[in-house]
């Protein structure tokens, strides 16, 4: 059963820093591209990060800079360090992964952690 586990949000002021945990059962984060996404109030869900199994990162245009995502592997976990924080970035933050199997794929998404950036 796979499943992820987001904490690490919280209030926070323009300037500061977050730093969020995605903590993943049922996978292995390193053989799988581990993605963030993000929803505002009233917004489509967005994407902000992605980690490939390579290790190689991508990284929404107004993040760049930024943010920065990362994995440990020993602890089959997902990071995203969040630094310059603006109140635009106020969202409940998604941990993502997409499987394949025997040609399906599958779509598994945490429960969110909110972040909430104060001016």
């Amino acid at each position: 059963q796979v499943q992820l586990v987001e904490s690490g949000g919280g209030l926070v002021q323009a300037g500061g820093s977050l730093r969020l945990v995605c903590a993943a059962s049922g996978i292995t984060v390193s053989s799988n591209a581990m993605y963030w996404y993000r929803q505002a109030p009233g917004k489509q869900r967005e994407f902000i990060a992605i980690i490939s199994r390579g290790g190689s990162t991508d990284y929404r245009d107004s993040v760049k800079g930024r943010f920065t995502i990362s994995r440990d592997n020993a602890k089959n976990t997902v990071y995203l360090q969040m630094n310059s924080l603006k109140p635009e970035d106020t969202a409940v933050y998604y941990c993502y992964v997409r499987l394949v199997r025997s040609s399906v794929s599958d779509d598994y998404w945490g429960q969110g952690t909110q972040v909430t950036v104060s001016s």
